[in-house]
């Protein structure tokens, strides 16, 4: 199973995947855009910079899930055709739409022209809540979604 947890920066992407993590009865691999880039030393947001990580970090995941490992991604992902492509390979992926209009102190990260999911996702609105009501949000719809 792999869950990707998309949005832009300061939406609860981290938290929530670590709130999950913490939650769940079963073992998770957790991938997290900061913690790539800084592991491979990628300072290039530029869209080829961008896309760059955001293929590595699939592609870990990928791996993972092969070894039969529960991966949760958070990363912003703003091209909604890669992550398309993830979804397209895999059943067991569930696209997580985590985003907020709070002012939270990391809108000067956002990426202009961030692509939002518009089929097979679940929409988190995390205004006005808590990290854990966010992640239980998320544990519920995953009960009623084709992907339990």
């Amino acid at each position: 199973m792999i869950y990707l947890l998309t949005g832009q920066p300061g939406s609860g992407k981290t938290s929530i995947a670590k709130k999950i993590i913490e939650l769940s009865k079963q073992e998770w691999f957790l991938i997290d855009g900061d913690d790539v880039r800084e592991l491979f030393d990628n300072i290039d947001y530029s869209k080829l910079g961008r896309e760059n990580n955001i293929s590595l970090s699939y592609n870990i995941a990928r791996y993972l899930m092969s070894n039969k490992r529960n991966v949760i991604i958070s990363l912003v992902s703003p091209y909604k055709l890669l992550r398309d492509e993830l979804k397209s390979k895999y059943d067991d992926v569930l696209e997580i739409y985590v985003h907020t209009s709070e002012i939270r102190g990391r809108e000067h990260h956002f990426v202009e022209g961030y692509e939002s999911p518009t089929e097979n996702f679940i929409d988190i609105c995390t205004d006005n809540k808590t990290i854990e009501e966010s992640a239980y949000e998320i544990i519920i719809n995953k009960m009623n979604t084709k992907w339990e």
